[in-house]
């Protein structure tokens, strides 16, 4: 089954949600990157709910999340715009340790305990919004639905997971966000409590074989109505146009230093392309310059 999203309203529009499925985006992150378990139970619960962030922005905007933790994995860096399109690597995908003490990927051991999460939101004006808020647990959907409720003031459920194979492919991987809403009863909010409590891992969920709507119902019943699906997929908007570009703000001094190697090569950090620059077109650079 493909990688989708899903929006919607719940408990008479008490409550609004989203849930993903994000199997086949982590895997071609893997694929591309070679990331190890660990990295890539981290940095796919990070495309996973940025993917859900982006699925809250306008048509045009974009979000951009970078979790900063103290550990060996490095930073993380994700985006993700409206339509579903996502891409998402960490400074040091080949991260691996040992399992923690409940026999589970060991993400806080990978993100650390110290940082913070930043997100930039692309809103189509002068500047960007961003905000920022504290790593509290380095497991991600912790961190996450801390920041919901202090940085956007909105009480939330962040469940995030991801399953790997023994040949480190992805088995399963997505999420939900639960987020409660001004005019929801004490009622609303102690039912929904019970079953965020029971609910099995979603990503347990999802190798299981369970859709979005299935876990939609496990967590609302019959009471929720879905706005709108989306498809998932991995896409990066690099091009060598805009290496080029790039290389230009280098300046002069450092392209003729360049231009004395007669191939440069530039890797693009998120989706591992490589663009490649002949001794000429440097020098078409400096001309331009």
């Amino acid at each position: 089954m493909k990688d989708y999203l899903i929006r919607g309203l719940a408990f008479n529009d008490e409550v609004r949600f989203f849930a993903t499925k994000t199997t086949q985006l982590v895997e071609e992150i893997r694929r591309r990157h070679n990331g190890y378990p660990t990295a890539m139970a981290a940095v796919g619960r990070t495309a996973t709910v940025t993917a859900m962030m982006g699925a809250m922005q306008k048509s045009g905007d974009t979000v951009d999340v970078r979790v900063r933790g103290n550990g060996i994995l490095g930073n993380i860096l994700a985006t993700a715009n409206e339509d579903g399109e996502v891409r998402a690597y960490a400074t040091n995908m080949q991260t691996h340790i040992p399992s923690n003490e409940f026999g589970k990927l060991d993400v806080r051991g990978v993100v650390g305990t110290e940082g913070d999460v930043v997100v930039i939101k692309d809103l189509g004006l002068a500047e960007k919004y961003t905000t920022t808020s504290p790593i509290v647990s380095g497991e991600i959907a912790e961190d996450f639905t801390y920041y919901f409720a202090m940085s956007e003031q909105i009480p939330s459920a962040v469940s995030l997971g991801v399953l790997v194979d023994t040949d480190n492919s992805i088995l399963a991987a997505g999420g939900f966000i639960v987020q409660v809403l001004p005019q929801a009863s004490e009622e609303t909010i102690t039912k929904l409590e019970n079953v965020l409590t029971n609910i099995k891992p979603v990503s347990t969920l999802i190798n299981e074989g369970y859709t979005l709507e299935d876990i939609a119902t496990i967590l609302f019943g019959d009471n929720y109505r879905i706005l709108k699906s989306i498809d998932i997929k991995f896409l990066c908007n690099c091009s060598k146009e805009k290496y080029s570009s790039a290389l230009i703000t280098l300046g002069r001094e450092e392209l003729e230093d360049m231009a004395k190697d007669e191939l440069v090569e530039t890797v693009c950090s998120f989706c591992n392309e490589k663009y490649e620059f002949l001794q000429s077109e440097i020098k078409e650079l400096i001309e331009k310059l």
